[in-house]
């Protein structure tokens, strides 16, 4: 088999289309630490900082949006989770944090993720995306 004439760094950034910019910013900066990068509002694109990726929230109101589709809901959503990998991981406060802000908290355990198997801890955000936030991985 040929190999591509590349090498894969890391995720890039995760596109989300979403039906309220505002809350879903919130969410992303303010619970989970996302800082505003950059912003087009005549196409509908908020662009976040997450770490060394980015997390664009685009409006399914907006020039972009509207070429997906019906917007994300019950029946279905735009994907199946994001992982984020999280320094200072620390169960009790994390889950705590995400409680005081009320985030649904999900399944909690070890899971395999590009770094290897570690805790980790699922949330849904605000218009019921699955977040994964990600601890190190285990030694030995």
């Amino acid at each position: 088999m040929n190999r591509p004439p590349f090498d894969l760094e890391q995720l890039d950034h995760v596109v989300l289309r979403v039906r309220d910019v505002p809350v879903m910013q919130h969410f992303y900066c303010v619970v989970l630490g996302c800082t505003e990068e950059r912003r087009q509002d005549e196409i509908g694109l908020v662009q976040l900082r997450a770490g060394a990726s980015l997390i664009d929230l685009v409006s399914v109101e907006g020039k972009l949006g509207q070429q997906g589709g019906a917007p994300p809901g019950e029946q279905g959503h735009n994907m199946d989770h994001l992982c984020l990998s999280v320094r200072g991981y620390d169960e009790a406060a994390i889950v705590s944090h995400l409680h005081a802000h009320g985030v649904r908290v999900g399944e909690i355990g070890l899971r395999y993720g590009a770094r290897g198997q570690g805790p980790s801890i699922y949330c849904l955000d605000p218009e019921g995306n699955r977040v994964e936030l990600k601890g190190p991985p285990l030694a030995g």
